[in-house]
């Protein structure tokens, strides 16, 4: 799975997601699917913007969780 810390991001520097909206031009309804972890799909500019706004990089922004195997009994 692939966790999304934009929240965690915005929290740390005091944004909103309006403010963070406002200066990358994204979409506040996808800054929102992001930020609440919605999103089935990213932008790959839209994480360029993010990541160029919040001076981050993408690993900041995104990580990888292994999905625990089931047992199939």
């Amino acid at each position: 799975m692939i966790k999304i810390h934009l929240s965690r991001l915005l929290g740390e520097r005091r944004w909103t997601q309006a403010d963070l909206a406002r200066k990358t031009g994204i979409r506040p309804s996808t800054i929102g699917d992001y930020y609440h972890e919605l999103a089935e799909r990213i932008n790959l500019d839209h994480l360029d913007l993010i990541c160029k706004t919040l001076n981050c990089t993408v690993s900041d922004v995104l990580e990888y969780v292994p999905t625990p195997k089931r047992n199939r009994n």
